[in-house]
């Protein structure tokens, strides 16, 4: 997905990942937005690199459990701000809060998503 919406990552750890896009024609709907799916899909992907990150050096895999996107106001044009940050680091789930903000820095979309580190192989 990060090569689908060209994601380039600025700053990455396993508590904060921060991230843009170039907005594209193919991430917008019909009406020249960008597409909602394009939000949780960033938020997604970097709160999961993040989760990795930490979860990396142990040989295990994270999927995403859950996403819950507030759109707050449209992105149209230029640039895609995402930072990511880590709100629980539990043993079987990982909490993120995602602000997508614009080029202006206005506030766009809150995502929170719930990622799961695979538990590591134990003797």
């Amino acid at each position: 997905m990060a090569d689908l919406i060209d994601i380039k990552l600025l700053e990455r750890t396993e508590i904060e990942v921060r991230a843009q896009v170039p907005v594209t024609d193919r991430l917008k709907q019909p009406l020249g937005l960008v597409h909602g799916g394009v939000y949780a899909s960033i938020a997604e992907a970097i709160a999961s690199l993040g989760t990795w990150q930490g979860a990396r050096g142990d040989g295990r895999s994270v999927q995403g459990q859950s996403n819950q996107t507030s759109f707050l106001r449209p992105i149209t044009d230029w640039t895609i701000h995402a930072l990511a940050r880590r709100r629980h680091g539990g043993r079987t789930t990982q909490v993120w809060e995602v602000d997508i903000t614009d080029d202006q820095g206005r506030l766009c979309a809150l995502v929170r998503t719930t990622v799961y580190p695979e538990p590591a192989e134990g003797p």
